[in-house]
């Protein structure tokens, strides 16, 4: 590779992270519908035509900035995992809970972007689906590693799901959760889809002059997840951020 095209590479890179970062500023001020190549490209003193050459559409540069939020979600929910002891499942649970909540507070117009209302005609494509599931992929090897190891007392009461669920299960075991039972993987997805459900309400405002120790309830609401998908307290002290 000769100078001037790492070079060229250089510039294009930057100018790449430039764009970027002035459409998440759109996204706090437009929202993402409004989205516009022409504004970023008047804001950045480039021609529009000169952007294009960087994001052909409108959705090209949607998809780079999900697919950057999944990347960013999903890397601090590996994070906390790996600090945390292997075998102590309850508490990995809590971390990447805690990192999922806390990535959203600290960026939640990118998290209105991957779990707010859909953009009106914008199609996401296959590229987005391998950063999209990283996060899950840990909170899957969580319940896995909880099975296998015996740590999971699965709780009375709870009605089996359909017959017609193994179908989902069995694709589910076969990129996130292998080996778990039926019962075990509903239940999961039920306590999963409740942690963003909680998240969602604290951020969406729904929590606005009702709850005012909101990390305290979230610990809690977690931790009842938990034992939904039958994991015990952890073994750490709780803490809240």
């Amino acid at each position: 590779m000769n100078a001037s095209r790492t070079a060229r590479e250089r510039v294009r890179a930057e100018l790449t992270r430039e764009i970027t970062e002035i459409a998440r500023r759109q996204l706090a001020t437009e929202g993402a519908a409004g989205l516009s190549l022409r504004a970023v490209a008047r804001e950045m003193g480039m021609v529009s035509s000169a952007i294009y050459r960087y994001f052909p559409s409108r959705d090209d540069l949607l998809t780079a900035l999900i697919v950057d939020g999944y990347n960013a979600i999903g890397e601090a929910v590996e994070r906390a995992d790996a600090d945390c002891a292997r075998d102590d499942h309850a508490a990995r649970w809590l971390a990447v809970c805690r990192a999922v909540r806390e990535w959203a507070l600290g960026h939640p117009h990118e998290y209105a972007l991957l779990y707010g209302s859909p953009v009106p005609g914008y199609q996401a494509p296959q590229d987005t689906v391998g950063p999209a599931i990283r996060d899950t992929i840990v909170y899957g090897a969580i319940i896995s590693d909880a099975y296998r190891t015996g740590a999971l007392d699965r709780p009375n009461g709870f009605p089996q799901p359909s017959p017609s669920f193994t179908a989902d299960a069995d694709r589910l075991r076969e990129v996130v959760m292998p080996e778990v039972p039926d019962d075990v993987v509903a239940r999961a997805i039920t306590a999963w889809t409740g942690v963003f459900g909680m998240v969602n309400f604290e951020l969406f405002g729904q929590f606005d002059n009702v709850i005012y120790d909101r990390a305290a309830l979230f610990d809690h609401h977690v931790l009842c997840l938990g034992r939904l998908i039958g994991l015990p307290d952890p073994a750490e002290p709780r803490t809240t951020a």
